[in-house]
């Protein structure tokens, strides 16, 4: 079998990885014309101004052209995009950030918390599952932090609808180190020999399962260490095993981009790009993101969260913020999504049969219909226990 075929529909073996591929895929170059709606292209990255977004994102078919653009850039260009001033009201970020601290100041006195996949316990802050602990500490935060439609937008441009997000706030201290260079879930969690044991269709294909984000949550300067990024490395259909080998992360630390961020910008990457956390150089700035990583419908996301849970704590705020008008529609869409399952599958079909068309009603299909029909609370916790108990028949 030639090697060609082979990375295309067989396995990857010990000749598939070739640095000197991996250097010249890597050494592509951005073209502005790709991507019309940026607002300027930095180290081959394209920087998107949410504000001057606003008409595109509110527009039906602008906004498809625009999501086409950022599957376009995720996939085939430089793999990142930036969207500056991703929260134009930084409160809420702050909100957020005021409810991560009194989570991570509890969990290291109870001695919670301190796994991580990278640095070594008590380098930096890390809190797990923190989309389902952020919204039942402050639903309403939730609320506004996720009624974002570029947020969705993003998300939406590469998993397309029913999406599934899970976050892991990252808090690194002055002095902190630099992560080694990775790929991220689900292979980029397997050794070399684990990967190698799937087929090359499956390394294509696990990229296109999840997205991963970042919200900058303080102004982060270079010297603070912003995500260190190789464009176009997402290319490299030998990169789950390749990132493991020390010549693919010694030309990694050669070629790498950072870019400065302001509290309230977002970043979105394909999984497969190769990236690392920065060494944070800074004399006083605690370095928080929020890491977000985003699940197609059809995968499996990595945190097990209690969306029952999170549904039912923040429905009464989600009506009270449609009511005063501080959501519009499409941002209590872009925060149903974070919040409640949007893919009715597994379920039992025999007791929760599709009506009206090949799926039954999902956990978010449910939420927005309390939502719109402003149900009680008592209503939505009933008819979400029913859906439970079909789908567990």
């Amino acid at each position: 079998m030639s090697g060609r075929v082979r990375q295309s529909f067989g396995f990857f073996g010990p000749d598939s990885v070739n640095l000197e591929t991996f250097k010249r895929l890597t050494e592509s170059a951005a073209s502005a014309e790709h991507m019309p709606f940026a607002a300027g292209i930095e180290k081959h990255v394209p920087i998107y101004d949410v504000a001057a977004l606003a008409p595109v994102l509110s527009d039906p078919e602008k906004r498809l052209d625009l999501l086409s653009e950022w599957a376009l850039v995720l996939g085939r260009l430089a793999g990142v995009i930036v969207l500056r001033g991703a929260f134009p009201d930084t409160s809420v970020i702050d909100r957020a950030t005021e409810v991560f601290r009194q989570i991570i100041d509890e969990e290291r006195q109870s001695g919670a918390g301190d796994g991580d996949h990278f640095a070594a316990s008590g380098a930096n802050d890390r809190v797990w599952n923190a989309l389902q602990k952020q919204c039942l500490r402050d639903p309403e935060g939730f609320a506004l932090y996720f009624g974002n439609t570029a947020i969705a937008a993003a998300c939406e441009a590469w998993l397309g609808p029913s999406y599934q997000i899970t976050a892991q706030v990252n808090q690194v201290r002055p002095g902190g180190k630099a992560q080694q260079a990775h790929r991220d879930y689900h292979l980029g969690f397997q050794s070399a020999d684990s990967a190698a044991r799937y087929p090359a269709h499956a390394h294509h294909l696990t990229a296109a399962l999840t997205l991963q984000g970042a919200v900058a949550h303080c102004d982060m300067p270079v010297e603070s260490g912003p995500t260190k990024l190789l464009p176009f490395s997402q290319l490299y259909y030998p990169g789950y095993l390749a990132f493991h080998d020390p010549a693919h992360r010694e030309h990694f630390e050669d070629s790498y981009i950072q870019l400065p961020l302001s509290k309230g910008d977002a970043v979105f990457f394909n999984p497969a790009l190769f990236h690392a956390a920065g060494e944070n150089s800074s004399a006083d700035i605690d370095r928080m993101a929020n890491l977000l990583q985003i699940s197609s419908a059809f995968g499996r996301a990595m945190e097990a969260l209690d969306r029952r849970a999170m549904s039912l704590a923040v429905f009464p705020h989600l009506l009270a913020l449609k009511q005063r008008g501080d959501l519009s529609a499409s941002e209590l869409d872009a925060a149903i999504a974070a919040t409640a399952e949007g893919y009715p599958f597994p379920t039992n079909l025999d007791t929760d049969p599709p009506i009206g068309g090949n799926a039954p009603e999902s956990q978010a299909d449910i939420l927005c219909q309390a939502v719109s029909e402003g149900w009680s609370e008592t209503q939505l916790a009933d008819v979400l226990s029913a859906l439970q108990a079909r789908q567990a028949a």
